[in-house]
């Protein structure tokens, strides 16, 4: 693949992750921390699309802002669909997702901070309480994909937690600002390319 996209392109190299074993290592707080993890039991679609778009926006996450309200509960309010949410002094700071429809794997569908909240440890936090929440329910793998569009140091993270890349595809996409799902002004991910 090129350096420089087309018109209206993107560059996007997927890097797929797995765990086969819950992680060893201690899950610590960062210090000086008010925080709480609640699941949001049948989240509404509007409270759902304020944690994808807020966390997701800088990042270019586009594919759950094509879904009509309809189409996102049927995945957000699936039984086998957790959304957690971490607060931090009674105010949302990020969630993760985990997605068990596929039967023995369970996927990070999901997973981030809102911008304030990046850079005070949450994240390595909330990445150890979700794989040791993943492994509670026993899967046979446990598994997340990241790209070159999210934060630049989404990769490092999760291989410090412990995932360990087993994929990697890349090619073009269409540039979301093009069809409105991101607005026009949202200056491209650090590590987009051209």
């Amino acid at each position: 693949m090129t350096d420089t996209a087309p018109p209206g392109k993107l560059n996007c190299v997927v890097t797929y992750l797995e765990m086969r074993a819950p992680p060893r290592r201690p899950n610590v707080l960062p210090a000086g921390s008010k925080i709480a993890l609640m699941r949001a039991e049948r989240p509404t679609a509007s409270f759902y699309r304020y944690l994808y778009n807020t966390v997701g926006e800088p990042w270019f996450w586009f594919e759950r802002r094509k879904l009509d309200d309809a189409a996102l509960e049927a995945i957000i309010q699936d039984p086998e669909v957790q959304v957690f949410v971490l607060y931090a002094d009674g105010v949302p700071a990020g969630y993760a997702e985990l997605d068990g429809r596929t039967g023995s794997d369970i996927e990070l569908a999901y997973f981030g901070l809102i911008p304030d909240f990046i850079g005070r440890g949450l994240g390595v936090y909330l990445l150890g309480w979700v794989a040791d929440e993943a492994w509670r329910q026993t899967p046979e793998r446990f598994w997340v994909h990241t790209c070159n569009l999210d934060h630049p140091r989404a990769l490092g993270m999760y291989q410090r937690a412990g995932f360990t890349v087993y994929r990697q595809d890349s090619g073009l996409i269409d540039d979301p600002r093009e069809s409105g799902l991101i607005p026009a002004g949202t200056p491209l991910p650090p590590g987009a390319g051209g």
